[in-house]
């Protein structure tokens, strides 16, 4: 069973890993390099636009394939400055890396949390978990925390990646309870926990922060983020069922 779920994870994760990355390269890439023109590509934290795919996502620590593209920060001894891959091929290679990394997990998510609810896993209704997937990192986060292009001004990290975790935590409780659950006091219980953490807001700047970047690019942005979150959570959901059904042991 071990070997079944991780092969199934592999294998899952490295198809929609790659797949994501060549759609980044046509969608939210080209929106990063564009917004880096604006500050002349290096003069931004670029911890800030990390993308794992989100999460995975943006906001969690990782900041995965919600932002799009794949920023590696690696301090050097020498200079005690950053190392980033080079626009261009290298670029594209840790990005590929990245999104990998992030879909395996995803996978991995997905398998457990079927197997533990003891749902039959084809690729229905792994793309059922993934939507639930999307809604808890991507889409419920989003509605207080946008995806953020280099050069925005933002609230503190460690504050935004912790509002971000909480976010998906409520989220993920909430549709479990609201769908899986019997019992309308947990649905009520559900409705409370999904609404909690934006009744307590996402944090932001105080007062009118300025920003280099245009508001149409910002709003491309996002859009595309979410998009490309969707459809990573989506791919990683269809390729678990489907090499869940022929790993399958030949006795079954």
């Amino acid at each position: 069973m071990i070997s079944r779920v991780l092969a199934a994870g592999l294998l899952a994760g490295l198809l929609a890993g790659l797949a994501i990355a060549v759609l980044q390269a046509f969608t939210t890439t080209p929106l990063i390099l564009e917004a880096e023109s604006f500050e002349g590509g290096h003069g931004h934290d670029h911890a800030q636009s990390l993308t794992a795919a989100s999460a995975l996502l943006q906001h969690a620590v990782l900041k995965t394939a919600a932002n799009g593209a794949a920023l590696i920060e690696i301090h050097s001894a020498e200079d005690a400055g950053m190392w980033m891959p080079e626009d261009g091929l290298e670029r594209t290679v840790f990005t590929s890396i990245a999104n990998v990394g992030t879909a395996i997990g995803f996978a991995l998510v997905l398998l457990a949390g079927m197997l533990l609810a003891g749902d039959r896993i084809t690729e229905t209704t792994a793309i059922g978990w993934a939507a639930a997937g999307f809604v808890a990192t991507g889409l419920s986060p989003s509605l207080g925390l946008s995806p953020e292009l280099p050069g925005m001004p933002a609230a503190d990290l460690v504050s935004r990646q912790a509002w971000w975790l909480a976010t998906a935590l409520c989220t993920a409780a909430a549709l479990w309870l609201i769908l899986r659950s019997e019992h309308g006091w947990a649905k009520a219980l559900g409705v409370l926990v999904l609404l909690a953490p934006h009744i307590w807001g996402a944090p932001h700047l105080e007062g009118h922060a300025e920003s280099a970047v245009p508001a149409h690019l910002a709003a491309q942005f996002t859009g595309a983020s979410l998009a490309v979150h969707a459809s990573l959570w989506a791919l990683s959901g269809f390729f678990v069922g489907f090499w869940w059904r022929r790993l399958a042991p030949a006795s079954a």
